[in-house]
C-alpha cells in the first residue's frame, strides 16, 4: 500500500389435469417451463495453496537482492512466476509496459475467455515491494490471493456472464503509478465497460482486522454478507483511502470495491474484542518493513480474505 434483493378451484383442478395428462404422454401434450439455472457456488480457495504462492514470491525476493520493487529484478521475476501459472491456466495474459523513474514497470493483466466483453468485472492487486523488504504482506498477499482464486476460475471452467479479469500492478508504492497508467490508456468506450474493480492491498495482516470498502453499496454489500455468515463483524475501511489502486479508478468514475486487514494504524481495544489480537499495535508491525516475509502474517485472515474474494467475483460475474 503506499503511504500517503369457487373460480380458482376449478383452476387448480384443470392445471392438475393437464400436468396429469403432460407426464403420461412423455410431455406431449406441451413443453414444461424450463427450471431456473443455479448460481455456481463459489469454492473454499485452499489458503496452502494461496501460502505455496507466498513462499515463491519471497524466494523471487531473497534471490534478488531482498526485494521485489519497481525496477529491481525481483519485480520482473514476480511478474514471471505469476504470468506463467496464468497461461498455463488457459488466461489471456498480456504485460503492459510503463517508465517510471528511469526504469520500466509492468502491469500484467489476465483475461478470462468466457463471459461478456461488455461488462467486466476486474480484481487487482499491487505487485511491488518496498526497496526494504520482500514485501510479503504488502502486497504478496492480495497478488497470492487473487492469484488462487483465478486458477480456480480457471479448475471450475467457470463461465460467468461477465467477463472476469485480473490485474497485478506495478509501481504501487511510489503513488499508484501502474494503475494509474492502465486507466490513463483506456479509451473511454473501454473505460466504460468496466462494471466494476475490486482492490486487495494486504489481505493477510498479523495483527488483523476485517476491512471493507465502503465506496459502493452494492460491492459492499457482497463483502458484508459473506462475513456476516461467518459471524465475523466487519468495519468501514478508511487507513487506505486514496491510497491504494482503487483511487485511479474511483476518480474515472467506476465503482469500487475490496477489503484490507490493516497497516500502521493501532487496533484498538474494542477493535481486538471483535477480532483478537493485540491492542494498542500495529495492524501490521512490519509494514514497509524488512521483516515483511511469510513470518509476517495470520493465515486465518488470509484464508478469510481469500474465501471471500472467491465468493465476490462468482457473484458479481454472474
Amino acid at each position: 500500500m503506499y503511504r500517503n434483493a369457487s373460480p380458482r378451484r376449478g383452476a387448480i383442478a384443470a392445471a392438475t389435469c393437464t400436468a396429469l395428462a403432460t407426464a403420461l404422454l412423455g410431455g406431449a401434450s406441451g413443453a414444461q417451463a424450463a427450471p431456473s439455472p443455479t448460481r455456481a457456488a463459489a469454492p473454499d480457495i485452499d489458503i496452502a495453496a494461496v501460502k505455496g504462492h507466498l513462499t515463491e514470491l519471497q524466494s523471487i525476493a531473497d534471490g534478488n537482492g531482498g526485494n521485489r520493487a519497481h525496477g529491481q529484478p525481483g519485480y520482473k521475476a514476480s511478474v514471471d512466476y505469476i504470468k506463467g501459472k496464468l497461461d498455463a491456466a488457459g488466461f489471456t495474459t498480456s504485460l503492459q509496459e510503463f517508465d517510471f523513474n528511469g526504469s520500466t514497470g509492468y502491469n500484467l493483466i489476465a483475461d478470462w475467455p468466457a463471459g461478456d466483453a461488455e461488462q467486466v468485472v476486474m480484481a487487482g492487486a499491487h505487485l511491488d515491494s518496498v526497496g526494504r523488504g520482500a514485501g510479503i504482506n504488502d502486497n504478496g498477499s492480495g497478488s497470492a490471493g487473487i492469484l488462487e482464486v483465478a486458477l480456480n476460475v480457471a479448475k471450475a471452467d467457470l463461465k460467468p456472464a461477465k467477463k472476469l479479469r485480473f490485474a497485478w500492478w506495478g509501481a504501487e508504492e511510489y503513488g499508484m503509478v501502474g494503475s494509474t497508467h492502465y486507466v490513463n490508456e483506456l479509451s473511454s468506450g473501454d473505460l466504460s465497460k468496466i462494471n466494476s474493480y475490486l482492490n486487495f492491498d494486504m489481505i493477510g495482516s498479523p495483527n488483523p482486522g476485517y476491512f471493507v470498502y465502503d465506496d459502493d453499496p452494492e460491492l459492499e454489500k457482497v463483502f458484508k454478507d459473506w462475513y456476516a455468515g461467518k459471524d465475523i463483524v466487519t468495519e468501514q475501511e478508511t487507513e487506505g483511502d486514496g491510497r491504494s489502486d482503487h483511487a485511479p479508478f474511483k476518480e474515472r468514475g467506476v465503482r469500487v470495491g475490496g477489503l484490507f486487514s490493516g497497516a500502521e494504524a493501532a487496533k484498538t481495544a474494542e477493535q481486538a474484542e471483535k477480532w483478537g489480537g493485540t491492542p494498542g499495535e500495529s495492524f501490521d508491525p512490519c509494514y514497509h518493513s524488512s521483516c515483511d516475509t511469510t513470518k509476517n502474517l495470520d493465515d486465518t485472515a488470509l484464508d478469510h480474505n481469500s474465501d471471500a474474494i472467491a465468493h465476490a467475483l462468482w457473484n458479481l460475474s454472474a
